[in-house]
């Protein structure tokens, strides 16, 4: 079994490989874009690797021979297509060619990708949810999504208006949920014809007092979901929120706070055990504005084996002092091994893993651009 794992960064998408316990980097691939996530199919070999901005537009790259080449399927154009446009020594500085983008205007990035169903799916900055279904290289909005009654009323986070995550049932394919920030969780039980807003708390008559303006304290989690992770094969879904880490037990209808135990209501990324519904791990960071590292500048992965109900720091191979990166949304992943490995990178350029289930942690990249998603691929042979 070979292990792949699949690293987007500020400055292009990496590939860190091991088949031996030694971990080769390799890239950085997509022409040096801002890279978002990146996500891979075991079955055939194939990467996707999503991104871009205001220079470059947004896109989605695919690799189909294993990382050696990337092509392009460029959803919008971005600054340099407008001047390299206008200007034929700064095209040809760039090697650029005009492409035709067929959602110019509409998007400026796109920020995950989830492949399910032998389907492909992408959301972007502002929310908006495309689908393919011929392997990236053609792309429909999803419209229910996109013409949502309450869309006038999202708010954007920090970083906008972005479609960070999207999960699928494996078993029917016309389950999806997705978190938007700062507009909440969304769900779909007809394929993305109709979308319900699932953001209540599970005590109906709750108040959960948060000072964001995107936090309702009416019943409700705060509309500003980080990050969430699904139990495969089960109902049971986790957030990472702005404002504490909450399960739903009934595929995201209602929401229980399981916040207590840990050091921080803040954070960005969360991961569950591919086997096992009451296993589950989250990275705190000391707050919003206290300058978003970990608590006493000491970092820790705390886990949970009972659902969330108890939580216990994991520490041993992570700075224990002096520790002042940020783990974003993306950054955090499992693998489907026996014992599970889990992954996760920082802005400041480190990629740490554990084969053990998050009881020990060695560093197996560093140097890297800043981080920005990490997910881990196995392949036999």
């Amino acid at each position: 079994m070979s292990m792949t794992i699949m690293v987007g960064t500020t400055k292009g998408a990496f590939l860190l490989r091991s088949d031996d316990g030694r971990w080769d980097v390799e890239g950085p691939f997509c022409d040096g874009w801002p890279i978002n996530h990146v996500v891979g199919d075991p079955e055939t070999g194939r990467f996707w690797a999503a991104g871009g901005g205001e220079w470059h537009g947004a896109g989605v790259w695919r690799s189909d021979d294993d990382g050696e080449s990337w092509t392009l399927s460029k959803l919008s154009n971005g600054q340099l297509d407008e001047w390299a446009a206008n200007d034929p020594k700064l095209a040809g500085m760039f090697g650029w060619k005009p492409v035709e983008a067929p959602y110019d205007g509409e998007v400026s990035s796109i920020w995950s990708l989830h492949h399910a169903h032998d389907t492909l799916y992408a959301g972007a900055k502002p929310a908006t949810l495309f689908v393919s279904r011929d392997g990236g290289q053609s792309w429909d909005r999803v419209e229910g999504l996109n013409n949502h009654p309450s869309r006038e009323s999202w708010n954007p986070g920090a970083a906008g208006l972005v479609l960070h995550t999207i999960l699928s049932d494996p078993q029917e394919p016309d389950k999806l949920w997705l978190g938007i920030s700062a507009a909440g969780v969304f769900a779909t039980e007809d394929g993305g014809e109709t979308w319900a807003r699932r953001n209540r708390l599970s005590n109906a008559g709750a108040s959960a007092e948060h000072n964001h303006p995107a936090a309702p304290s009416d019943g409700e989690i705060g509309h500003c979901v980080h990050n969430m992770a699904r139990a495969a094969g089960d109902e049971v879904i986790y957030q990472q929120n702005h404002h504490g880490v909450f399960r739903s037990t009934d595929g995201a209808r209602t929401w229980e706070d399981i916040t207590v135990g840990l050091p921080s209501t803040f954070g960005f990324p969360i991961a569950v055990h591919p086997h096992d519904a009451l296993t589950v791990w989250v990275l705190p960071l000391n707050g919003d504005t206290e300058g978003r590292y970990p608590p006493e500048a000491a970092a820790a992965v705390w886990k949970s084996t009972d659902g969330g109900n108890s939580w216990i720091a994991k520490r041993e191979g992570l700075p224990g002092q002096n520790c002042y990166f940020t783990v974003l949304r993306q950054a955090m992943a499992t693998d489907t091994s026996s014992p599970v490995g889990v992954y996760f990178g920082t802005n400041t350029g480190s990629v740490f893993a554990s084969r053990d289930e998050g009881e020990t942690w060695t560093e197996i990249a560093r140097h890297l651009p800043t981080v920005l998603s990490v997910e881990a691929m196995e392949r036999a042979g």
